[in-house]
């Protein structure tokens, strides 16, 4: 019987440069039991505490239905948002959250500390992202989350993510930086230069973001792939492992011959 998928999100944080839109990645540790040494988009498993926070209300700004998710799979509720925002902050360093001021939060020298022990305890299991916003009086800017992708590890997997990625626009006084635990490395990059790097066999990815990075390569700026990701509807992708020639593929069934 196959493993039931656990329920994930992550983002794939945009900046706009002068030749062109960059997304930030990391690069899983060597010693990760799941996808080790690949880069990737921050994200991970839903927790209670994000359902919990998402369905308290108060302490994140209410999503609207857009052409992208009539369903409401990533309705408020489900856990998806915030735990996409924990990620984010655990493995990227950036927390999108509005101040009591209704500002996007900035991080300046005098809270940077103060930010990385929080992270800190998050790293250690001990943090809590409500603890967090209630000491800061913060608000999750969950509806900065534009939703992009979904994709269902294979069956045959020995785990099973079911994972929602959304796209969002990094903030203009945060700097995103890996945690050096979970992770190995960070980088902003194109995604043109991301899929040349792989070609040359010089920036292992794993089989969904290949096809991510294809889809965000044809935007030219942040505003262009935010507005696509809100009309264009997400199609759940379920890709499947085949064995070839004594070798193990990853395929979607509908485009066989693509990777």
């Amino acid at each position: 019987m196959p493993v039931q998928p656990r329920p994930s999100a992550a983002v794939m944080l945009l900046r706009d440069t002068q030749s062109g839109l960059e997304v930030f990645m990391v690069r899983r540790s060597a010693k990760s039991a799941f996808m080790p040494d690949v880069y990737v988009f921050p994200g991970g498993v839903v927790m209670e505490e994000d359902r919990n926070i998402e369905v308290a209300g108060q302490l994140c700004v209410p999503d609207g239905v857009t052409a992208s998710d009539p369903e409401g799979r990533t309705r408020l509720g489900h856990g998806l948002r915030v735990a996409a925002l924990r990620e984010l902050f655990e493995e990227a360093n950036v927390l999108l959250a509005y101040t009591h001021e209704q500002r996007m939060l900035a991080i300046d020298e005098q809270a940077l500390a103060r930010f990385t022990t929080y992270r800190h305890l998050f790293h250690q299991q001990q943090g809590s992202m409500e603890a967090l916003l209630l000491s800061e009086q913060l608000v999750l800017a969950s509806e900065q989350l534009h939703y992009f992708s979904h994709w269902i590890t294979p069956e045959a997997s020995p785990r099973r993510y079911d994972t929602h990625f959304f796209l969002a626009q990094a903030p203009g006084e945060q700097e995103a930086m890996y945690d050096q635990i979970e992770t190995s490395d960070g980088i902003w990059i194109g995604p043109e230069a991301a899929l040349a790097r792989y070609e040359a066999g010089a920036f292992n990815l794993a089989f969904p973001t290949i096809y991510q990075l294809r889809e965000l390569a044809v935007f030219p700026a942040v505003r262009a792939a935010l507005a696509t990701a809100d009309q264009q509807y997400v199609r759940t992708q379920r890709p499947v492992m085949v064995e070839e020639d004594d070798q193990t593929r990853i395929i979607l069934p509908e485009e066989p011959d693509n990777l």
